[in-house]
């Protein structure tokens, strides 16, 4: 029987813009769960890793990644997720402001590339996507 909780989403973006932006997107997309969000890489790897200050955070099921962040980028933060045996089953989404950007990524294995403003459309897709690996997404009314 599939894991029927709400899926814990980590927000990796360091525009307070594009942060409103997509918060906003899932709350119009009804979909109720947890997000926590960090605004550059090393305090993301230290998120999933479950070091000060994020010793008490939950691991999230879902990563949503910019690639442009200050310090260590989203492709640094792509790469050691997939280096890393403890966080390389991650699901990671990269957000993006190019298309182009899709086939420089290919080889580190992102889940799926959304653009930047993310859109209702689309991350109903990647709601949709997310159910049927089994996770249950908690929708509010209507």
């Amino acid at each position: 029987m599939p894991d029927t909780r709400p899926i814990n989403i980590l927000l990796v973006e360091d525009n307070a813009d594009d942060v409103e932006l997509t918060l906003r997107a899932l709350e119009r997309a009804k979909v109720r769960n947890q997000v926590w969000t960090v605004t550059d890489g090393t305090d993301a790897l230290a998120f999933l890793r479950g070091q000060p200050p994020h010793q008490d955070a939950p691991r999230p099921d879902l990563v949503l990644l910019d690639l442009n962040l200050p310090g260590l980028d989203g492709r640094d933060v792509l790469l050691r997720i997939r280096e890393d045996p403890q966080l390389r089953g991650l699901a990671v989404v990269v957000l993006t402001a190019s298309e182009e950007e899709r086939e420089h990524l290919a080889a580190l294995a992102a889940d799926a590339f959304l653009t930047k403003p993310v859109d209702l459309d689309r991350l109903g897709w990647l709601v949709r996507v997310m159910a049927n690996l089994g996770w249950a997404i908690v929708k509010t009314g209507g």
